[in-house]
């Protein structure tokens, strides 16, 4: 194993040093080793336009620690303390879930399928990825976005000050949260949907089980959801979910069992089936 290289050595050294010592620790060590290198930096272009510049003593020990909560099994996002999603750069931390691009098939509907006016609502936030980007693109809606856990609506309020965007942030658990009379056009959710003994939780350890696991069948959070959101429904509100790739046939009977209509069910890009969406009823409004 090469020496740890000193901290007069250059930045194109220690690139090359990171991307050996994450090699077997990783799928994309090349990546991962400029992402941790270019952490520590003063600017994100210093490791091209300088790269014979030396690391310097302070920045060394900043990126050795980092480097060996990498190497412990920590996953990278946590690591650096932000991640991207939707071009939005956001803080990220043990509490919430990392953004997948799973998620990106949620937002992409519901962006096709924003109001003109109304309120816009995003069940279990977490990091606030859904609501954010949805308030990005048009922040001339009202947004809502509840949460069970303190800590990840803190995560949330700040990825939503540093973006200068304007959500209702909301403690509790799922409708209860909301104030009575509070009625939505839309409504979204990647709520926990893992059963207690799905076998990809232990891949997923360092991250909150609380927001992965939902109860013993992983369809219990969409039945809380589906139960306590009628008294905050229009006539014609639409909703979608992200849920795995083998829960569309239970989900899509459950939409149908609480009186939602033109249940419909959406490909992520690997074509696996990802999001489910449909229509409330206007016999049930």
């Amino acid at each position: 194993m090469p020496e740890v290289p000193a901290a007069e050595d250059s930045l194109r050294h220690w690139l090359a040093w990171l991307g050996i010592q994450l090699a077997a620790h990783c799928d994309a060590p090349e990546q991962e080793a400029r992402w941790l290198l270019e952490e520590i930096l003063d600017s994100g272009t210093e490791l091209w336009s300088h790269p014979q510049a030396p690391l310097g003593e302070t920045r060394r020990s900043h990126l050795l620690a980092l480097l060996a909560r990498r190497m412990s099994g920590e996953p990278l996002p946590y690591c650096l303390g932000h991640w991207s999603f939707m071009d939005l750069d956001l803080r990220v931390d043990p509490h919430v879930l990392i953004p997948r691009p799973d998620t990106e098939t949620l937002v992409r509907w519901a962006l096709a399928h924003l109001p003109e006016k109304g309120s816009v609502l995003d069940l279990g936030t977490g990091s606030g990825a859904i609501i954010l980007a949805l308030a990005q693109a048009r922040p001339d809606l009202d947004y809502w976005a509840v949460d069970r856990c303190e800590d990840a609506l803190a995560v949330a309020r700040h990825n939503g000050a540093v973006l200068g965007l304007s959500v209702h942030w909301c403690a509790g658990d799922w409708c209860q949260a909301l104030p009575a009379g509070q009625r939505f056009s839309l409504v979204l959710s990647n709520p926990p949907y893992l059963a207690t003994d799905d076998p990809h939780l232990a891949e997923l350890d360092a991250e909150p089980i609380s927001a992965l696991v939902a109860g013993e069948t992983g369809l219990e959070s969409y039945q809380a959801i589906l139960a306590g959101l009628p008294a905050h429904l229009e006539p014609q509100t639409r909703i979608a979910f992200e849920h795995g790739h083998e829960q569309g046939p239970a989900l899509r009977q459950l939409l149908r069992a609480h009186g939602w209509e033109g249940v419909e069910t959406h490909r992520d890009l690997a074509g696996r089936e990802r999001v489910s969406s449909a229509v409330w009823s206007t016999l049930y409004a």
